[in-house]
């Protein structure tokens, strides 16, 4: 079977059957990284490859603040390989599929060998700029049972950033940094696009916070 709506839906139901409780790496997570993984190709890439790894790459996402963080990807890649092996997928694009699951995770920092992993780390990468960023920032922020920011220096002007103990933080540690990674032109131009949105956010915080 490589009809792709096919494929699409076989993992669709799966992922519904095999629920999630982290709202940041549910199944419209894997639909929205599927979405802009396809603005972003340049249709020369193997689809069924990036169908795959955009809907499988977060099955194994451990919270930031587990001492396993790093592994997420790569345990993720492990797991991939088994279900999708369980689904009938082609055995011949499961190395392919494999690495760009383990490539895509920031904290990993793993290069990107093929143009399919690259179109996926930029994909997922997206998910945290923009407005659906700064929904999944606060999400995980709330779960985490984190600050929102410092009372006395919100922006970290004379203290060192935290952002395992400050939301706001996260910005400047991670978030801002994220359109100079990106691999795929089409990429860097939206990734720029949604950082505006972060940064305007921020400029509006600190309006809001002035007295």
């Amino acid at each position: 079977m490589e009809n792709i709506e096919l494929w699409k839906e076989q993992f669709e139901n799966y992922l519904r059957e095999h629920p999630t409780s982290d709202g940041s790496h549910d199944i419209s997570h894997f639909q929205r990284v599927w979405s802009v993984a396809n603005k972003l190709s340049k249709g020369s890439e193997d689809k069924l490859t990036l169908l795959a790894a955009c809907y499988f790459h977060d099955i194994v996402s451990y919270p930031k603040n587990d001492p396993r963080r790093s592994r997420s990807s790569l345990d993720a890649a492990e797991k991939a390989t088994s279900i999708l092996s369980s689904l009938g997928f082609p055995e011949e694009k499961l190395k392919n599929v494999k690495h760009c699951i383990e490539a895509h995770s920031y904290s990993a920092n793993i290069p990107t060998k093929t143009p399919e992993a690259e179109i996926v780390q930029d994909a997922d990468r997206m998910e945290a700029l923009g407005a659906i960023g700064l929904a999944r920032t606060f999400y995980v922020a709330g779960s985490m049972g984190l600050k929102l920011f410092s009372t006395e220096d919100p922006f970290a002007e004379q203290r060192n950033l935290d952002d395992k103990k400050y939301a706001i933080d996260h910005f400047y540690e991670k978030l801002l940094k994220l359109p100079s990674t990106m691999k795929t032109q089409k990429g860097k131009v939206e990734a720029e696009r949604r950082a505006k949105v972060l940064k305007a956010f921020l400029e509006d915080l600190r309006a809001e916070l002035v007295t």
